[in-house]
């Protein structure tokens, strides 16, 4: 909770004279040097798919099956509305000011991602041919699809919301 402005603060809402007596002081924002690219930051961005799946294992019995994976196993299947977070890092490039170019990533995660994966079954998948198509899978295979594909940046990490209480993260191995 931010204290009332005294008439000592700034605009932000900071009391400079109480800040300068813990030992707090300005920074000069002018010696900053940017302009080799050493300047590390990362850009996030979220989208969106819907897809489904069923949870099932050839390894298991019917039984097993159903114990692993409840109502999840049904025969028929099941849908999410998926966010996929994909998170890239990087040096801040000093002619554009950014990591990665948003249309860039935005046109790869489209190629690479949602055209494959948007309104599909994910049993039917080359992917998920000879594994279970978890959520913690696809987490996986995304990750996989874009490693490669961007130009500027490092993917960090991939981050899967199946529902609002369950996502699943994967930063590679």
């Amino acid at each position: 909770m931010r204290r009332p402005r005294s008439s000592r603060s700034i605009e932000a809402g900071y009391d400079w004279a109480e800040m300068s007596a813990l030992g707090v002081s300005t920074l000069d924002l002018s010696t900053l040097d940017m302009s080799n690219g050493s300047a590390k930051a990362a850009f996030g961005r979220r989208y969106q798919l819907s897809a489904s799946h069923r949870l099932h294992s050839e390894a298991l019995s019917a039984e097993e099956n159903r114990a692993a994976y409840g109502k999840c196993n049904n025969p028929h299947g099941h849908g999410h509305n998926y966010v996929v977070e994909v998170l890239v890092g990087g040096g801040v490039d000093p002619d554009t000011g950014m990591v990665v170019n948003m249309a860039t990533l935005d046109e790869v995660v489209r190629k690479r991602v949602i055209e494959r994966f948007d309104h599909a079954n994910l049993n039917l998948d080359s992917f998920f041919e000879s594994r279970v198509p978890t959520t913690e899978n696809l987490c996986v295979v995304v990750f996989k699809l874009l490693r490669d594909a961007l130009s500027a940046g490092r993917l960090e990490h991939v981050r899967v919301e199946e529902t609002e209480n369950n996502f699943f993260e994967y930063a590679g191995e």
